[in-house]
């Protein structure tokens, strides 16, 4: 499943503004991408940072049809059956696929540039019949 292309602009706080130096660059807006699935229901999500003091938590954030709001949210407990190491990496209770189900488009697509041109770095099998 390719990851859902759903982004929202964020101004920074008017906290960080009010220490910006006069007359310098001045902290500009970011932008955030949803980490889920393509098609999932519910608003979009994209985990900002974890929680270090806080095992098994994270700071989201959520927008869509409503404002966006930050949010703690416990990791998701699944592990891929495939790979006992790999954990979703998602929140608890997402509305999509797990994290190992989901792919990144632009993250394929550079991954096949440098294969392409940088064949050594990436042994083992590749689409037509490569080695």
């Amino acid at each position: 499943m390719k990851q859902c292309t759903g982004v929202a602009l964020l101004p920074p706080p008017e906290h960080v503004l009010a220490l910006s130096v006069p007359g310098h660059h001045r902290p500009e807006i970011g932008h955030v991408l949803c980490e889920l699935g393509e098609d999932h229901d519910g608003g979009h999500s994209a985990m900002l940072w974890d929680e270090g003091g806080r095992p098994g938590s994270a700071v989201w954030i959520r927008w869509g049809t409503e404002p966006a709001r930050l949010l703690s949210l416990r990791w998701c407990p699944a592990r891929d059956a495939r790979h006992t190491d790999d954990a979703c990496g998602l929140f608890n209770g997402h509305p999509s696929e797990h994290g190992w189900e989901i792919t990144d488009p632009t993250d394929e697509a550079i991954t096949r540039f440098l294969a392409e041109r940088h064949p050594h770095l990436f042994p083992g099998p590749r689409e037509g019949g490569g080695g």
